[in-house]
């Protein structure tokens, strides 16, 4: 085959990572993912006190669920809502976090524990 033809061949294929990065913007499967992103980097964006009470568990919709150890850092966390909000978005352009949702085990406990939580509105 010679140079041209070659060419040819090379425009009829489609970069796999094209076409995936494509399906997750039309399927709204990426916003998601960057979302979730949040989850791993939460200990680096707050700080190693909050992280030492806190265990981040999920994002849905722009909401983050966050465990806490005890009713008095719940109190606290949730008054300081804004500026961890801020702290998590700072950088981020795609997946922004609009509310945490701040849950408490009832016997202080973990999610890995199998403690019972409940939701502080």
């Amino acid at each position: 085959m010679n140079e041209s033809g070659d060419a040819r061949e090379r425009a009829r294929f489609t970069r796999l990572g094209d076409v995936l990065a494509g399906w997750l913007q039309k399927s709204g499967v990426g916003e998601r993912l960057d979302e979730a992103a949040i989850v791993p980097e939460w200990a680096e964006r707050v700080g190693p006190a909050i992280a030492a009470v806190t265990t981040p568990l999920r994002v849905s919709r722009g909401t983050l669920m966050v465990a806490v150890r005890s009713s008095a850092w719940l109190m606290e966390l949730h008054m300081m809502e804004r500026e961890i909000v801020r702290r998590l978005n700072d950088g981020r352009d795609r997946g922004r976090i609009e509310r945490i949702r701040f849950l408490m085990s009832g016997d202080g406990g973990s999610p890995e524990r199998g403690g019972p939580w409940r939701t502080r509105k």
